[in-house]
Parts: C-alpha cells; sequence; structure tokens
C-alpha cells in the first residue's frame, strides 16, 4: 500500500484501529476472495462535508444476499471529534441523495417511504423525517437552494403537457387501454435498457414554507421542452444547479428533435426559478457537450465542463469559466478529462477528479492561473467533497474496497470508515502492481499484474487475461464490481490486464488513437503487452491462459478469435459486439458507432468492414463462453446469439449465458455470482491440467 494511503497521525487524527479494512490475519494465507464476497460487500458513497468542515453524512451499500436486495443507510462521521460514525435511524424509511443545507442545520434527501420517492428532511440527529415534497411522480434528482426557499425536482413528464396533471391523465389513459402497441415516429426508440414512454426528464421549482415544507403548485421551469434534465440514462442533480441567489437555475440538456440519436451538443440553459421565462441557451456557440453548471460560492463565477468535438463521447471535458461575461478555459494545457467541479469556499479553487496514469486522482486547479496540484496519490478516487475547509474522498484500490478519508493539511489522508472488516477477516488478497511497455508507435503503455492469492513464487499459474471496454476506458487501480480482478486472483489465477491505446487517463491523444483502429493499434498493445508480462513475470503460464472482455472488451475477444488465437486455451465474450456494421444499425447511442467508424455504415470510407469479425468466423477455433443480457440496448441482443450462433455452427465448443432481466451489465447480485461460477467454471475446464 503507498504512502497516500498509509495510516499516519495527524491533527486531525481519529480512532483508528478498529476500523482497519483488512486484519494482518488476511495479509498472510488465507481463503481466496469470491464473487458472493463482493457482491456482500457494504460499498460507500457519496460523502458531503458540512458547511463548517466539521462533519461528513455518506451512505452505506448493504446487500441482503438471500433476497437479493440492496437497502442504503445514512451515516454521519464527525471530522473533528475521536468518535466512531454513527448511523442516521431516518435510514430505516429508506435513504438516498442526502444533502447539507446551507447552514448545516439540515440534511436533505430522497425516500419513497411515503409510497414513491419524494424529498425529505431531518436535522442533524437524524431521529425524525419530514416530508418536503409531495410530487405527483417520483422525484428523481433535487436541489435547495442557498435560502433555503426553494426546492428544483425532477419529474419525468410528457413534455407538450402544461401541467403536471395533463402528465397523469394522459399516463392514465395509457394504463386503461387494452391494446399494447406502440408507434414511434423517431428514435430513441429505446436507450441502455428502457423503452421510450414518451416522457422527459424536466425540472420543476416548489417555494418552500417557514417550516420548510413545500407549498404551492410546482412551476415548470422547462415547459415545452424537447429535452431531458436530468439526462438520461445516467444524469443526476450535477445535471442543474441553482444560482447562490435563488434566482436563477442552470441546467445541461440537449434539444432531442430528430437527430438526437446521433449528435452530442448538450447546452447549458438559464430559467428563473419562478418560471416566468423560456430557458435561454448559455452555450450555443458550442456544437459539443456542455456539462455540469457550478456557480462559485459568491455567484461571480460560473463553471462547467465541455468537450470541444462534436459527436465524440469520449472527447477531453475541458473546465470552463464565465466571469464578467467573458468565457475562457481554466487549464487548457491540463491534458485531463475533468470528471466534476466544486468550488472551494473562497472561489479560488475548483477541485475535480481525474484519471491519471492508471489512477484516479483529486486535483486542485487554480481558477486565475489553472495550476493544477494532484491531492492524492496511487488508488482512485470515486467520489469526494470539500466545505468548510476539510475535504472528504472515498477511495479504493486493487486490493482494497473504498473507504472514506479526510484530507490532512500535511500528512496522509485520515481513515474515517472501516467497513467490511469482518467480512474480509481470513481472506487472501492478490498483490497488485504496475508495469510498462512499448507498445504501438514504439509509444508507453502500462498495464497491471495482480497475483494470485496466497502467491508462491516457485509455482506456475494460469492467467486470466482481462481486456476493459469502452473503449475509451481503463481497468486502472480500482476496486471494480464487475471485472474485479480479486475474483480470479481468489480462484488460483494470475490476472493481466492492459491500457492499450483509446484507454483514458494517458493523455487525449491517446485516447484519440483508438478511433478508426479498433482492431489494429488496441491488439498490438495486447500483443506487446502479453509478450511484456509473460517475460518479465516467470510464474504467469502461457500455455493456461484465456482472454475475457466485456462491450468493446467483448468484440475484442471476437476479434481475437481469428487475428491472435494461439496463446488461448478458451475466450469468454460479454456483450461483445459480432457485426461491426449491423451494430451501426441497431445499437441506440449512434453517435458512439459513427465516430469510431468515421460514419454511417452506408457511407464510404468507414471503418465497419475492416475490423469486422463477422467476417472472419471461419478462423475461429478457440472454445468460447458468451454472455448476453436481454435488455441490452448497447450492443442488442443478437449481437451475443449471433456470436453464439457461429460457434455452435462451426463445432467451436462454446456455451451461451443469457440474462432476460440484465442489461449492458449484469448487477443483480445473485446473477454476479451465477456469471462468476460460470466464467471461473469455463477457465477451470480449459486450463486445468
Amino acid at each position: 500500500m503507498t504512502k497516500t494511503l498509509r495510516l499516519a497521525a495527524s491533527a486531525l487524527a481519529l480512532s483508528l484501529t478498529a476500523f482497519a479494512v483488512v486484519p494482518a490475519a488476511a495479509q498472510a494465507q488465507g481463503r481466496g476472495f469470491t464473487a458472493k464476497d463482493m457482491v456482500t460487500l457494504d460499498r460507500v458513497s457519496e460523502p458531503k462535508v458540512s458547511p463548517d468542515g466539521r462533519q461528513v453524512i455518506y451512505l452505506v451499500r448493504t446487500m441482503d444476499l438471500p433476497a437479493n436486495k440492496a437497502s442504503f443507510s445514512l451515516w454521519l462521521a464527525d471530522l473533528k471529534a475521536r468518535i466512531a460514525p454513527r448511523r442516521l435511524a431516518v435510514s430505516d424509511g429508506g435513504v438516498s441523495s442526502a444533502r447539507w443545507s446551507s447552514d448545516g442545520k439540515n440534511i436533505y434527501f430522497l425516500s419513497g417511504r411515503a409510497g414513491s420517492d419524494q424529498v425529505f428532511r431531518t436535522d442533524a440527529s437524524g431521529e425524525t423525517a419530514v416530508q418536503v415534497t409531495k410530487a405527483p411522480f417520483d422525484v428523481g434528482a433535487f436541489k435547495v437552494s442557498a435560502d433555503g426557499k426553494t426546492v428544483v425536482v425532477s419529474q419525468a413528464v410528457f413534455p407538450d403537457c402544461p401541467t403536471l396533471a395533463c402528465t397523469q391523465e394522459r399516463l392514465d389513459h395509457k394504463k386503461a387501454q387494452k391494446t399494447t402497441g406502440v408507434v414511434y415516429d423517431k428514435l430513441f426508440i429505446r436507450h441502455w435498457d428502457t423503452w421510450n414512454d414518451g416522457t422527459k426528464n424536466h425540472l420543476y421549482a416548489y417555494d418552500l414554507d417557514a417550516s420548510g415544507v413545500a407549498a404551492g403548485e410546482a412551476k415548470a421551469l422547462m415547459a415545452g421542452f424537447d429535452g431531458d434534465s436530468p439526462t438520461k440514462p445516467f444524469g443526476g442533480d450535477e445535471d442543474f444547479t441553482i444560482s447562490p441567489d435563488g434566482k436563477t437555475v442552470v441546467f445541461s440538456a440537449k434539444i432531442a428533435g430528430r437527430d438526437e440519436p446521433w449528435q452530442t451538443n448538450y447546452d447549458l440553459w438559464s430559467v428563473p426559478v419562478d418560471g416566468s421565462a423560456k430557458p435561454a441557451n448559455l452555450t450555443e456557440d458550442n456544437k459539443a457537450w456542455d456539462a455540469q453548471p457550478t456557480f462559485s460560492p459568491d455567484g461571480k463565477v460560473q463553471a462547467w465542463l465541455a468537450m470541444k468535438r462534436p459527436g465524440f463521447e469520449a472527447d477531453r471535458f475541458g473546465i470552463m469559466v464565465r466571469e464578467n461575461g467573458k468565457v475562457r478555459e481554466v487549464a487548457p494545457a491540463w491534458d485531463h478529462s475533468a470528471q466534476s467541479i466544486t468550488f472551494s469556499g473562497d472561489g479560488k479553487t475548483i477541485y475535480t477528479t481525474a484519471e491519471d496514469v492508471g489512477q484516479t486522482k483529486l486535483f486542485a486547479i487554480d481558477v486565475k492561473t489553472g495550476k493544477a496540484t494532484a491531492l492524492t496519490g496511487e488508488g482512485h478516487v470515486g467520489a469526494f467533497s470539500a466545505a468548510g475547509g476539510s475535504t472528504v474522498i472515498a477511495q479504493d484500490n486493487l486490493k482494497t474496497p473504498a473507504q472514506l478519508y479526510a484530507l490532512a493539511p500535511k500528512g496522509a489522508p485520515i481513515k474515517l470508515t472501516g467497513l467490511n472488516a469482518d467480512k474480509l477477516e481470513g481472506v487472501a488478497l492478490g498483490e497488485a502492481e504496475q508495469f510498462s511497455f512499448k507498445g504501438w508507435n514504439d509509444e508507453t503503455v502500462h498495464g497491471y499484474l495482480v497475483k494470485p492469492a496466497n502467491f508462491d513464487p516457485s509455482k506456475k499459474y494460469p492467467v486470466a487475461f482481462l481486456i476493459h471496454g469502452g473503449p475509451q476506458g481503463s481497468f486502472g487501480n480500482l476496486f471494480h464490481y464487475r471485472w474485479n480482478a480479486q475474483t480470479y486472483a481468489g480462484a488460483g489465477y494470475a490476472v493481466v490486464m492492459i491500457d492499450f491505446h483509446g484507454s483514458t487517463g494517458y493523455g487525449q491523444a491517446f485516447t484519440d488513437a483508438i478511433s478508426q483502429h479498433w482492431g489494429d493499434r488496441p491488439l498490438e498493445d495486447l500483443q506487446k503487452g502479453w509478450d511484456f508480462a509473460t517475460k518479465k513475470y516467470g510464474f504467469l503460464d502461457q500455455d493456461r491462459a484465456c482472454a475475457l472482455g466485456g462491450s468493446y472488451g467483448g468484440f475484442m475477444i471476437n476479434w481475437i478469435a481469428s487475428q491472435w488465437k494461439e496463446p488461448w486455451k478458451c475466450l469468454v465474450n460479454h456483450d461483445g459486439i459480432f457485426d461491426s456494421r449491423f451494430m451501426g444499425y441497431s445499437t441506440e447511442e449512434l453517435w458512439f458507432s459513427e465516430w469510431e467508424n468515421g460514419g454511417a455504415p452506408w457511407e464510404g470510407k468507414t471503418t465497419y468492414s475492416q475490423f469486422n469479425p463477422a467476417d472472419h468466423v471461419a478462423e475461429w477455433t478457440v472454445p468460447t463462453l458468451v454472455v448476453q443480457g436481454q435488455n441490452d440496448f448497447r450492443v442488442p441482443l443478437e449481437q451475443g446469439i449471433a456470436t453464439f450462433t457461429a460457434l455452435q455452427r462451426k463445432g467451436v465448443p462454446s456455451k451461451f449465458l443469457y440474462y432476460p432481466n440484465e442489461n449492458h451489465w449484469v448487477l443483480k447480485a445473485q446473477n454476479s455470482v451465477q456469471w462468476h461460477d460460470e466464467v471461473l467454471g469455463w477457465l477451470n475446464q480449459w486450463t486445468g491440467k
């Protein structure tokens, strides 16, 4: 474990003895980590520091595996006192998205305890919950103004409906119909894992009375707006903000129109909080993606994230600011893609996370000069919060699930949580190390090696060669809950992962290198990485190795099945592309396929045929397990069926693992355990001596 993660005494030191992540006994011999261990781990998320910097609230996700259901509880830790964190009683009714009021006296959160998801409030004691909103539909996200007079919520409505009642009437009418046919006249007809029902996420403002409860009619802030805020499918309250004076709401949204699936022109829109005017476009000049509007505490500076290339979802997110009517990029020479924005209390610094050579770090960026300073080192900062002079991060790595840490002015971060110590007692985890080599174009490429649990240097070990998706992504130094290297290490496998050209965190040019080159540059990196790893680590058994990947990684599995099949005893393809050209017609976010292949499928000079696994099935011979989810609309079901059909028709040993209730990912706990059982069973079958 690196210096930045070691415990150290400081002025903010807490009593940490009881909070060890992995007991000392588990560092020696023990049983291997399993998928069941993984899905039953408690997960920490959404730390929010109080305005005075003294306390932090956060959510803990707990899994009831027999019930196959997760629940969330709200916890509070004191950043100044030497006391253990405590669970708040309001958790019993269900809680999510907890946020402090600007004065630090109250905590707002979402809960379904009243029959639908609504905004509730409690004080710092967390004993009782007061219902704040009674909106007619589930509240998807919310924000409360700094003066405590307004709450802005998102509701799924029909955009042409002038009132919420109109949406309810239309839903009731649809429910009463005996017919089931749905007519569409434009895309999206479906997105990610949901069929389009005609509704859009729209923002509404409610006045809060003297008791802090929503009063009066909801004020529509996006009446007639043909778009979503929060954005679909993964948007949240980061997609909109309320100005410090409480008068204006700024949100990120894309006009849907006819071209919604093949363009990425998300803009920032400004609207009065009373809904007295239509939204005004603040970023009309930028035809690429604008996101995460944020105000400085005094309201004088507005910041947001912006891409520059229309149609490219993996472009670099730069940090933009508008001050005194002038717009500029804060750190144009900083070759990182910012993930979020938080101002310091004095407005002079912007905090953001960004990937950095296999790590995900928290950076402090000087608004005036653009100087970026890394505040964390090795590991993955998955979330952070800064307020009142205190900064708290949620950090994990390849060996350790996420814990909360308080950043100290000097010295190492101070650990605040000790989740899963009991669950990991007696568990042996594999040691991880990063390596680098010369890949495509003689450029430096990085990778990770994770040793098997209870590693014995005198032995040879079978290898799981994991290929990440995206393709603009990274396996990196993080504790992944779908592709977790420790589940393979715990089963006796060494794990090799290569961040090939196209991976994120190594500069935008490195990320760009994969577009229109899906089958050559990354393949060269994977081949050279494999050669380097097997020479460097003599315990890797080259005669007992299987390659696994999902999404783009699944495409690569189908590609290497003909282009580089020699090293592999078996392959595993999760929701991977079989026919690149048909993918261009059947996926939902067309901008992705068209950018990556250089145009639409019918256009000339594209790469659909150049790197198309379907055209090379005749060369397939490696035993392959195919996994596919019914509700995967990114890489549709037929791609997986076609892969399995081709394998079966050719007589290649193969299996098809089908999930009727999963999307592009396997998210349900018991399904995840089954997935790992099937995958490891497949690897064991073909790598056993």
